[in-house]
């Protein structure tokens, strides 16, 4: 069975649309090259019919999910993130938001 997963546009950037099957990890990229010295990585999780909720949040450098779920790489000049998601289910189907903030 499929997994679809879908990401919005905002400041930065991000692929409009992933698909993976169950159980098979998968990488969101997120790129933000105008990135400010004091400003977080944050993503956000919406499902569907729910509004967003905040899902990871990094400043540099990796940063676990919790229960395994997977991490959040974050690279060495900090313009790009990347969200891993370890073994995802139906359940995790969703809009993945990446966000810059203070």
């Amino acid at each position: 069975s499929s997994v679809a997963v879908a990401v919005a546009r905002a400041q930065v950037q991000q692929e409009p649309w992933l698909e993976t099957t169950e159980g098979t990890g998968i990488n969101i990229s997120c790129s933000h090259p105008k990135i400010q010295a004091d400003q977080f990585i944050i993503w956000y999780r919406q499902f569907p019919a729910q509004g967003p909720d905040l899902f990871v949040s990094a400043h540099k450098g990796f940063r676990e999910l919790p229960d395994s779920a997977g991490h959040l790489w974050v690279s060495e000049d900090r313009k790009s993130s990347a969200l891993y998601l370890a073994r995802p289910r139906r359940g995790d189907a969703a809009v993945y938001y990446c966000t810059l903030g203070d």
